[in-house]
């Protein structure tokens, strides 16, 4: 059941706005680039609310097993609500809640590595996962530089903000994204950058949207009243309109965006 914007949570607002146009493509994506095989068991790091994981499910059917870490319960609720035949579990990424003797096929981590701040502890908690010879797959966004709508909405929060560091998007080259998945102790380590044009109905709920993530990032977003930051987004989203213009055609939003996807083998 759909929930009003007003009245929605972010993980309600993230499933029902952002999942189906922005991350489960990607997800389809990383799972076409891993490889699923028929029995695989497959781990979901920093799930959020289980775009990878349900897309696993759907295409693994009975034949494997699919579990879901996140830190955030309020994420994993809803993840529960929407696919209750999954293994859902809340735990740091830097230390799974791995049952004795449990390894995996398959770890995904899409979008989540580059919010950590020690991003070595999970990737060794990813190798530590998996069983001798299983693949792991990592995705993280391109620097928004390369992309040139979110640098242009950033552009006009920063007027607002001052200087914006998007953390979404601060772990995008594939060197050090390579290198990570080398010192873990991963063999076979390659990585593809793809480009996606993804389409909202409504570009201007993306943009409010992008307007709330990049105030909440922004060091003077920290020191707001959330009435001070709820103003602030939408004087944000009106000041962008210009911008979503551009990008709007007769089907809505459409924007290109790229992604690193960075791949190894245990």
């Amino acid at each position: 059941m759909s929930i009003p914007f007003a009245q929605a949570s972010f993980p309600e607002m993230y499933e029902q706005l952002l999942v189906g146009p922005l991350f489960r493509p990607w997800a389809d994506l990383t799972l076409d680039e891993i490889g699923l095989r028929p029995g695989d068991r497959v781990l979901d790091v920093a799930c959020g609310t289980g775009t990878v994981a349900r897309q696993a499910r759907a295409r693994l059917g009975e034949s494997g097993t699919v579990v879901g870490v996140d830190v955030s319960g309020p994420m994993l609720e809803v993840a529960r609500r929407v696919a209750p035949d999954i293994d859902w579990r809340e735990g740091d990424a830097a230390a799974l809640p791995l049952r004795e003797g449990e390894q995996f096929d398959v770890v995904i981590c899409q979008q989540g590595l580059q919010f950590f701040a020690d991003r070595c502890a999970p990737v060794r908690e990813m190798y530590r996962a998996l069983a001798p010879g299983g693949r792991v797959a990592v995705s993280t966004w391109r620097p928004d530089d390369e992309i040139p709508f979110g640098r242009e909405l950033r552009r006009v929060a920063e007027h607002h903000l001052g200087p914006v560091v998007d953390r979404r998007h601060c772990f995008g080259e594939t060197g050090p994204l390579e290198a990570v998945l080398r010192d873990a102790g991963f063999r076979d380590v390659g990585s593809r950058t793809f480009s996606r044009t993804i389409r909202f109905a409504d570009g201007t709920v993306f943009v409010r949207l992008n307007a709330m993530a990049l105030v909440g990032m922004s060091q003077a977003g920290k020191t707001m009243s959330d009435e001070e930051r709820q103003r602030l987004v939408q004087v944000i989203t009106q000041d962008s309109e210009d911008v979503r213009r551009q990008y709007t055609d007769s089907e809505g939003l459409a924007f290109e965006i790229l992604s690193n996807i960075a791949t190894g083998i245990r």
